[in-house]
């Protein structure tokens, strides 16, 4: 069997606006706007999908999502959070303030978009090291 996760939704209150923040941070590129949808295509081929659809239902509810990235990609990633003053933290309660983990032998950040999302890059998926 051949599953893959393609695309999800990501709620924002500026779907362009967010898409940027997103891309700028990674060092990735927007996508060509879709419908109501604003894309950012991660290099595997999953896309998050930017749209205004709060204003629908209430207010933007905070989701969480990670990225495993290179130690390089981790580097560059981190120097633009960094770079831009956002805040960031080890754990994604936001309890250690200004400071990487090194969980299962790699290392990991959290930060937050303009929206509230928890956004985390790690270098190790979770259970890596035994």
């Amino acid at each position: 069997m051949s599953i893959e996760l393609n695309h999800t939704i990501v709620t924002a209150r500026d779907s362009k606006a967010s898409a940027q923040f997103l891309a700028d941070i990674l060092g990735l590129e927007v996508g060509p706007q879709y419908g109501p949808f604003t894309p950012v295509e991660i290099p595997n081929g999953v896309t998050l999908d930017y749209y205004e659809g709060a204003g629908d239902s209430g207010p933007v509810v905070p989701q969480h999502y990670a990225f495993l990235v290179s130690e390089d990609e981790f580097d560059e990633i981190f120097g633009r959070i960094k770079s831009r003053g956002l805040p960031y933290w080890a754990d994604p309660y936001h309890r250690r303030a200004g400071e990487t983990n090194t969980n299962d032998g790699g290392r990991g950040v959290y930060w937050d978009d303009p929206n509230g999302h928890n956004l985390e890059i790690i270098t190790r998926p979770y259970g890596a090291e035994g």
